[in-house]
């Protein structure tokens, strides 16, 4: 029978699509939007950290996950057993696949947060950068920004 190799097929199918399904928000820039500081300046510019947030990411998970994870697990779970049995394993495996596709996407989105750091400038001004890594950069450190990038000196 070619129901087995079928069924393995359209569940790895189904996890390839189940990763690319999962929306995600582009990631965030890491340009200025503060008023006192102009990102196409080249001019180089020092200052202090003042602060560092995270803003987390708003993004909601759209179903998609739970959705291709009920469909794979049922699938799977259709593959064990036979009679009630196999339905009782097919139910299983759609509610824990629904459950787990859930949390995969959840997960995903989660990854969207970011750091704002602001920057005051030593001229007075004052920046903010939003960066996904800010390694150990840390509040009250010395900063340089030069064409819309921080880094420490």
């Amino acid at each position: 029978m070619t129901a087995r190799p079928t069924a393995a097929l359209l569940l790895v199918s189904s996890l390839a699509l189940l990763g690319a399904c999962a929306s995600s928000s582009p990631p965030p820039r890491s340009d200025t939007v503060g008023t006192a500081y102009d990102s196409r300046s080249s001019a180089v510019q020092y200052g202090s950290v003042s602060s560092i947030e995270i803003v987390p990411s708003t993004a909601r998970p759209s179903g998609g996950g739970a959705v291709l994870g009920a469909v794979i697990g049922a699938v799977v779970g259709n593959q064990i057993g036979s009679g009630t049995g196999r339905a009782a394993a097919t139910g299983l495996g759609a509610v824990g696949g629904a459950v787990i596709g859930n949390t995969i996407e959840k997960r995903r989105l989660d990854d969207n947060e970011f750091y704002r750091i602001r920057v005051r400038f030593d001229h007075g001004g004052v920046g903010e950068f939003d960066y996904q890594n800010i390694g150990d950069l840390r509040v009250g450190d010395r900063v340089k920004a030069e064409a819309g990038q921080l880094s420490r000196y």
